[in-house]
């Protein structure tokens, strides 16, 4: 299997990087913005060094689906929020630079059931047992 590049770039490389580099060297516009003119906000800061701090195999909850996925977030499981319960994603290195809610679809598919005893006239002449 090839080894992993990002914009030529290791994933060790990526690691040892800090987080500015990163925004300029391999981040697409949107969130280079985000993270050089914005910053993190205290809640993404908490975040990063509760990931930081947990072991790798331990799942970790969080309701910030606008969180930018960052290389020391490779290989661990993150359960997001997607409005009604934790939804576990595996970080894998080219999910490195979206965002965690792309990977927790807040929409369920809508499946309908048939109709019930009495809905239609054709149902008229069924049994109800």
């Amino acid at each position: 299997m090839p080894e992993f590049r990002l914009r030529g770039y290791t994933l060790e490389e990526l690691q040892k990087m800090s987080l500015e580099e990163l925004a300029l060297k391999v981040f697409d516009a949107r969130i280079r913005r985000k993270i050089l003119k914005r910053g993190l906000t205290e809640e993404e800061k908490k975040f990063l060094e509760k990931v930081m701090r947990t072991p790798k195999d331990k799942f970790i909850k969080t309701h910030l689906r606008q969180m930018v996925i960052l290389p020391c977030m490779v290989g661990r499981t993150i359960g997001v929020h997607n409005g009604k319960e934790f939804v576990p994603v595996y970080i894998k290195p080219e999910m490195i630079g979206r965002r965690l809610g792309e990977f927790s679809i807040p929409i369920k598919e809508v499946k309908h059931g048939g109709p019930g005893i009495g809905a239609t006239r054709g149902t008229r002449f069924l049994s109800v047992k």
